[in-house]
């Protein structure tokens, strides 16, 4: 798994976020006073990837700037302000990532920065996913699946969760309420997809190219995606009230922390 790349698409404005995101992009908004995207670079690390491919965009330089400081943010030192020197550091646990932040286009589309990152793939099958979704899908049995149906594409399938509470009813009267559950019968795209490098060939360079729209569309009537089934935990984070979700979790244990 060392060798498979996890792209990580961390460029979109998040304008449904914008009390957060009008000064960071919405991959760097905070769960547990870690940014999102440390939770999930965690979370893949812990499996055994620890090869990364950002795709900035908006506000890029955040994250540039947060990994380029990232051994002091994390770390404990000594500095002597009258000399201007930093002194000891205190050695952080460090995780074994390498990282490459790759400039994809200010206004691009998701599909438009995959095909950017091409050359930093090259011919090697990897893993892709969203910059602001977090959930604890065993990426082992993910690749087992992939790997048994020889297609291009496997999509994880998830059960979004209610935006309404939901009524239970014997006839008219309640019998039960449940505040925003999580839905038993629908799925979703809820990203951490694993791919094989064709899937760049179904990809345009152009900033309108969306892979949720025609490229995925094509793979589909091509017979090339299969959709693994994730039936447990499962949160995105597009609204303060999604992030405020993530932090009740992260205070309770957090579903997705497995390091």
């Amino acid at each position: 798994m060392n060798d498979i790349p996890v792209i990580i698409l961390c460029g979109g404005m998040g304008t449904r976020l914008k009390e957060e995101t009008s000064t960071i992009p919405k991959p760097m908004v905070t769960v547990g006073g870690h940014p999102i995207l440390w939770h999930l670079m965690k979370y893949y690390s812990s499996f055994g990837f620890h090869r990364f491919i950002l795709c900035l965009g908006y506000k890029g330089e955040v994250i540039k700037n947060y990994f380029l400081n990232f051994y002091q943010l994390n770390s404990s030192f000594t500095i002597d302000i009258g000399r201007g020197e930093t002194a000891t550091f205190t050695e952080p646990k460090s995780d074994p990532w390498i990282i490459s932040c790759v400039d994809t286009g200010e206004r691009a589309m998701t599909g438009a920065r995959v095909k950017r990152i091409q050359p930093y793939v090259g011919n090697s099958r990897f893993m892709l996913t969203y910059g602001d979704g977090l959930c604890d899908v065993d990426l082992r049995r993910l690749m087992a699946f992939h790997e048994s149906h020889k297609k291009l594409v496997t999509i994880t399938g998830v059960h979004p969760p209610s935006r309404f509470g939901l009524l239970t009813l014997e006839g008219t009267q309640v019998v039960r309420f449940a505040e925003k559950p999580q839905t038993t019968h629908d799925y979703i795209n809820g990203g951490f997809f694993l791919c094989e490098p064709g899937v760049f060939n179904y990809l345009q360079d152009h900033d309108s190219c969306a892979l949720e729209q025609e490229p995925l569309e094509k793979v589909v009537a091509d017979g090339q995606m299969e959709a693994f089934l994730h039936d447990s935990y499962w949160q995105c984070m597009d609204t303060a009230r999604d992030r405020d979700l993530l932090e009740e979790a992260w205070a309770k244990g957090a579903p997705w922390k497995k390091w």
